[in-house]
């Protein structure tokens, strides 16, 4: 992951320096996924030509070398998952997470098989292991696309995977990577015993560095993001302190290459190349690594102890932010998100103004799936042309909650409404199962 979206910038430039063998060994390494056909109709449209949003997944496939790290998995799994988003002037980049515990709407995806999922809530890397259900990349990456895709707004334009295997030998070529922990971790899911304190790890302790959760910390999937990512940058400057000699580099390169998958447009050293000589100048200052603002699921439905939901408005204006190529900051995201809206807390009024009976009830169903408090349903008091919110004086966040979770739904307060509850009249133009 961290070749992928830190050190590509650099590590490529090397190859220049190496012999045409080389080259050649390592293109042949790069697997290509066929993604054409795949993704379907309804994509987002790219709102600002010329930067780029490249989804990268760490797999945790437990095929070959990987079978002793999880059992009773038939099916290829998403360890991380994030988007990298490269501006168009290429002066800054943005790295966002997604906690693989988000709950987020699964659309119908192709299962390899000739047959095809149906839409429902669930984890976010369960889309990878929907469309992987029959071993093929390129089908667990189409789903996995699509499924970030109908949840952001964002199109991508580029597809990147590696998995365990890869990532132990890029840290193994390195030497090893200095980590710090505050206190000693015994973690046997990821295979673990590490002691209090700074000390090198690489193989099989690297790997479960970054893969230790319950025994770390609150056990949440955010606090790993948060290890991961810094282990990131530290692999990231030690990888770039070895290009004074290229050759050094070699069997970074080959463990990078022999686990790497991408889209076909990027399946070769030379496109690679071509990303990496635009991404150079990026000063370090200006490569963000942000997770996607959440909460909780439990604050939403009790029952639910084990997901997160992403926060709303604030994971929506991110995203809208980076499709429309504007920067944002950690610390900007950080101040905006203290501004906590549960779902639950959030009264709706559905109203149906399209004439067709049943859709207020419709609507209302999926409000509550995602957490939403309906209080009430019923009738316009007449037909609509389109999708509408109003709200009385005094609940605007909850207003803006709703409409963050309603594509191009807007928001207006009525200032001789009442009561404690936001009003959804459904016109014709909503579209079911589109709620965020």
């Amino acid at each position: 992951m961290l070749w992928v979206a830190g050190v590509l910038s650099a590590i490529l430039l090397a190859v220049a320096g190496v012999g045409a063998w080389v080259y050649k060994d390592l293109n042949d390494n790069i697997q290509a996924a066929d993604l054409d056909n795949k993704l379907g109709e309804g994509r987002p449209a790219n709102l600002s030509p010329g930067s780029k949003n490249i989804l990268l997944v760490g797999s945790d496939t437990r095929a070959g070398g990987n079978a002793k790290y999880g059992k009773d998995l038939t099916t290829m799994q998403s360890d991380t998952l994030m988007v990298l988003h490269i501006a168009a002037n290429r002066k800054w980049a943005t790295a966002v997470s997604f906690p693989r515990d988000s709950w987020v709407r699964i659309p119908a995806c192709d299962k390899g098989d000739g047959s095809t999922s149906t839409v429902h809530r669930f984890k976010i890397n369960e889309a990878f292991a929907i469309g992987g259900s029959k071993g093929k990349v390129a089908d667990a990456a189409a789903c996995t696309i699509k499924t970030v895709e109908r949840n952001t707004g964002l199109r991508i334009d580029h597809f990147m995977s590696i998995d365990f295997q890869g990532f132990k030998g890029m840290v193994n070529a390195l030497e090893g990577i200095e980590v710090c922990p505050k206190q000693a971790i015994h973690d046997t899911k990821a295979h673990l015993d590490l002691k209090a304190g700074c000390q090198t790890v690489k193989d099989e302790k690297a790997l479960g560095y970054v893969r230790a959760r319950y025994s770390v910390g609150d056990g949440s999937d955010l606090g790993r993001i948060g290890r991961q990512q810094e282990f990131m940058q530290a692999l990231a400057e030690k990888a770039q302190s070895k290009l004074t000699s290229p050759g050094s580099l070699y069997g970074f390169l080959q463990s990078a290459t022999k686990s790497l998958t991408t889209d076909k447009d990027l399946a070769g050293i030379k496109p690679l190349y071509g990303l990496a000589s635009q991404v150079k100048g990026i000063p370090s200052d200006r490569l963000a690594f942000l997770t996607v603002p959440n909460y909780p699921r439990e604050a939403d439905v009790p029952t639910d102890q084990a997901n997160v939901v992403w926060q709303y408005p604030q994971a929506a204006d991110l995203f809208t932010a980076l499709a429309r190529d504007h920067e944002v900051r950690k610390k900007q995201l950080q101040a905006d998100t203290k501004d906590l809206v549960y779902a639950s807390s959030v009264r709706v009024q559905v109203l149906n103004g399209t004439g067709v009976g049943g859709r207020a009830a419709a609507v209302a169903e999926q409000l509550r799936e995602v957490g939403f408090t309906v209080v009430a349903t019923g009738n316009a008091p007449s037909p609509v042309r389109t999708t509408t919110v109003s709200h009385p004086p005094g609940l605007d966040r909850q207003a803006a909650v709703l409409v963050s979770r309603l594509p191009g739904v807007s928001a207006a307060r009525n200032s001789t409404a009442t009561g404690g509850a936001v009003t959804l009249v459904v016109g014709p133009d909503f579209e079911l199962d589109t709620v965020r």
